[in-house]
Order: structure tokens, then C-alpha cells, then sequence
């Protein structure tokens, strides 16, 4: 955290490297979880840029307090999809597609794991949104429980309680929804 801490405060000081950094350490977390809460790739990417855009723009008031900078782009990225939200007007979440890397199996395996991502999205739009959100932070963008905790503004004891409800509250849905 202390070079994360020193990157923020060369980035401060218009170190344009240093921001290139931060940037490329955290753009791709800020960007699964952007897609997986918006559904949009396209509007996904526009969005984190904006999100760094932002950010470039108000380093200068951010203050360092013990919280990972990824924190502070996280509410940023937040802020983001609530206000893309309320534009849309409609709620949805992406094909796991979209988000997760093409593997190199077998056009069997891609089609299965295509199916498994399709109903896991559809079974996760069940969820409460304090669920949804643990799920894309911790899953998604591959978020620490710590860290999960301090963007939710949640102790790390609630986002475990959060993430194992949500988790069965999944797995109860698929086997409902295999069983129809």
C-alpha cells in the first residue's frame, strides 16, 4: 500500500507516469465491474475512462486515509453506474461473456461455460443489490474482502455475512431454476 500511497502522491504532483500506473493497475478491476453492473462492453469502456478521467481531474482534493486509492475509484466508478442507470432507466446486468477472458477450450466446453454464465447472470439479477454488489466486487473485479468492505462502507464480518448469503442465494436459485 505504500507504493500505491507514493504512486498517488507523484500523480498528485502532475507526474503524468505515475498516473499511467495507477491506471494500468486498476483499470481492468474498474472495468469488469462497470460491464457486470451496466451489461453494456461499449458503454463499459466509455465509462471507465471516464471514471479515470475523473479521477485525473480531482487527484489533487484526494486524501490518503489508510484507504486503498482503488476505494476512492471504486466510488467513483459507483457514482458512474448509478447516474448510467437512471439514464437507461432499466436495470440489467451483462452477459458473463462480455466480461470474462475467451478461454481456449473446446467449442464444446465454451458452449457449456456459455450456458453456466448465461443462468449464473439470470440468477444473480435475483439477488438483492447489496448482494449484486458484493458478488461483481468480490468475483468480478477480484476485490479483497477488506477492501469490498470499505467501498460498501461495511465491516469485513458484514461483507462475508453478504458475500455466503448471497453465494446461497444463488446456489438455491439455480437449483430451483434447473428443477422448472
Amino acid at each position: 500500500m505504500q507504493d500505491e500511497q507514493n504512486l498517488v502522491e507523484r500523480a498528485q504532483k502532475y507526474d503524468q507516469e505515475a498516473f499511467a500506473q495507477l491506471y494500468e493497475q486498476h483499470f481492468d478491476k474498474i472495468y469488469r465491474y462497470i460491464a457486470l453492473k451496466i451489461g453494456n462492453r461499449a458503454d463499459a469502456e466509455d465509462m471507465t475512462q471516464q471514471v479515470f478521467l475523473k479521477s485525473l481531474k480531482s487527484i489533487s482534493s484526494y486524501r490518503w486515509r489508510d484507504i486503498p486509492f482503488s476505494a476512492w475509484l471504486f466510488r467513483i466508478a459507483h457514482n458512474q453506474v448509478v447516474d448510467y442507470l437512471r439514464k437507461k432507466t432499466r436495470q440489467h446486468t451483462t452477459s458473463l461473456n462480455n466480461v470474462l477472458a475467451i478461454s481456449d477450450s473446446s467449442p464444446q466446453q465454451s458452449a457449456e461455460d456459455r450456458i453456466v454464465a448465461e443462468q449464473l447472470v439470470s440468477a444473480s439479477r435475483k439477488l438483492t443489490p447489496a448482494q449484486q454488489e458484493v458478488i461483481s466486487l468480490r468475483f468480478a473485479s477480484e476485490l479483497p474482502i477488506a477492501q469490498v468492505a470499505k467501498i460498501m462502507g461495511k465491516s469485513p464480518g458484514a461483507i462475508k455475512a453478504l458475500q455466503h448469503s448471497a453465494i446461497e442465494s444463488l446456489r438455491k436459485i439455480m437449483v430451483n431454476d434447473k428443477d422448472v
